[in-house]
């Protein structure tokens, strides 16, 4: 029996992202598939970060933030009958979440798009940027 497609959707909190799983939400009823909400969080690994905090308390401080992220997707999702998975992880962002979907056979990418500024804000974020190359699937950028 064939497995049922999953979509990646990194989340991180933001309008963009809320708008990416929206999305993944509809592809993912059409296609009778699941999603995988993923959380990336950054190494805090430079001198000042070790010298004033523990790694326990950085580690937990990172899973908090994660699991906040995570929390907002769930929201959106809690009334839709698919199945969804969490995962939070800390590492380089785009590097994660490629890693994340190859490692899960992902059918698809879904993701927002991070605008700075009113200039900034015409073109991609420098995740979505990294993981548009770097992807080993398709990837969807939701503006």
């Amino acid at each position: 029996m064939a497995q049922s497609p999953v979509l990646l959707v990194p989340v991180d909190g933001s309008e963009e992202a809320k708008r990416a799983l929206n999305h993944a939400l509809t592809l993912a009823k059409e296609l009778s598939g699941s999603i995988m909400i993923l959380n990336v969080q950054p190494h805090f690994n430079t001198p000042n970060v070790k010298r004033f905090f523990s790694e326990e308390a950085v580690h937990d401080y990172q899973q908090q933030l994660g699991r906040e992220a995570v929390e907002k997707s769930l929201e959106v999702v809690k009334e839709e009958n698919i199945q969804v998975e969490q995962k939070i992880v800390i590492g380089v962002p785009s590097d994660e979440i490629c890693k994340v979907a190859k490692e899960i056979n992902a059918l698809s990418i879904i993701m927002g798009s991070r605008g700075l500024g009113a200039v900034k804000a015409k073109f991609l974020g420098s995740v979505s940027y990294s993981v548009l190359h770097d992807a080993p699937c398709p990837v969807t950028i939701v503006p």
